[in-house]
């Protein structure tokens, strides 16, 4: 299936720049959690993703910008040289900001660098206040979304009824809720699977649309809203606290994002002592963020490895993270991820004229 990387800023932002704040930081912050964008305050209107030219000497280069909202007007920022994670950025420079906002705009600062954000772009200066460039607000959408499962895949959840999970429930407009375990225990697999993490702007850290795929009841491939951070070894697309992710690809909150993960079981010889470790690639919104890497043991609160074949859980950290369009196929081989992995969200539209490879 064919798909765009990025889609123009579509209307929802800025009608949503047009929503007042209707709450300072309200009871229990921590856990306050949109899951309806057009239920959010006005500061999930600037959060999200810039990219486009800045002036640099006689030239240009590519920029991008993702900003993460804090509660109550406040904000993070990071700014990279090249463009976003998967689509240009070097995946060095990187320029942290920090900044206030109110009615609409946002004033980010910086070492030598300014930046205002409006509803659809944001506005580069230096410190002198001279214009360096101009990066209009994207929104990204992974090339595998809505993907069709393959003949022969078993289909996990494409809606109701919920029949391959054990203790599952939805939300009142059909999506999967955490806290649920396939009935069926899994060896080597390729599995598709969709998740959508809340607006959580005063949690932080892991209490942050936290979630987790455990396969096998032993592996966790973290969930969680790491839209901006570093892409640490308890954030999204790591094994969790064993392995980071090579690049943070996350997503903003509320955005549908992807897991694409080729799984090999661990063997086990006839003593039960285990012979060759599992193997796992994981593609975080198109992009190879785990590319064939062993796993050396069970992740966190895993069962510990053995030989049996256990599900998969999709955990309940007690935010709400949704899920829809869990697919699976399975047996022997089915967990060897292609010969050639492609980056699949290396592309940037045509409107901005760089050269690069189409996107699949």
């Amino acid at each position: 299936m064919h798909r765009f990387c990025y889609l123009a800023a579509l209307a929802i932002f800025s009608t949503l720049g047009h929503v007042q704040n209707l709450w300072s930081a309200p009871p229990d912050a921590g856990k306050f959690a949109v899951t309806d964008a057009t239920a959010a305050d006005a500061d999930f209107a600037l959060q999200g993703e810039y990219l486009g030219l800045v002036a640099v000497g006689n030239g240009s280069e590519y920029a991008g910008l993702q900003v993460v909202a804090l509660g109550d007007g406040k904000f993070d920022a990071v700014y990279l040289k090249g463009g976003l994670p998967a689509a240009g950025w070097d995946r060095r420079t990187k320029l942290k900001l920090k900044g206030t906002g109110a009615e609409g705009k946002l004033t980010l600062s910086g070492e030598s660098t300014v930046i205002e954000v409006g509803a659809d772009s944001a506005q580069i200066k230096d410190a002198q206040g001279s214009r360096l460039g101009s990066l209009p607000r994207i929104r990204r959408i992974s090339p595998t979304l809505d993907a069709t499962p393959p003949a022969g895949a078993t289909v996990l959840f494409g809606g109701s009824p919920t029949e391959q999970f054990d203790k599952a429930s939805l939300t009142p407009d059909g999506l999967l809720n955490g806290g649920t375990t396939t009935k069926l225990p899994v060896g080597d697999f390729r599995l598709h699977l969709e998740f959508r993490t809340p607006y959580m702007p005063y949690a932080r850290g892991q209490g942050r649309g936290n979630s987790g795929l455990y396969i096998q009841q032993r592996y966790e491939v973290q969930i969680l809203d790491s839209f901006g951070l570093e892409g640490e070894f308890n954030e999204c697309g790591s094994l969790y606290r064993q392995r980071a992710p090579s690049v943070n690809t996350c997503l903003p909150p509320l955005a549908w994002q992807t897991y694409d993960i080729y799984f090999t079981a661990a063997k086990w010889n006839a003593e039960k002592k285990k012979s060759a470790a599992a193997r796992i690639t994981v593609l975080l919104n198109g992009e190879p963020v785990q590319d064939n890497v062993e796993i050396s043991a069970k992740t966190g609160a895993g069962k510990a490895e053995g030989p049996e074949p256990f599900p998969i859980n999709l955990q309940n950290h007690g935010n709400p993270v949704h899920f829809r369009n869990i697919w699976l196929v399975s047996g022997a081989n089915a967990g060897l991820p292609p010969r050639n992995l492609v980056t699949l969200c290396q592309c940037i539209p045509d409107t901005y004229r760089r050269p690069r490879a189409s996107c699949r």
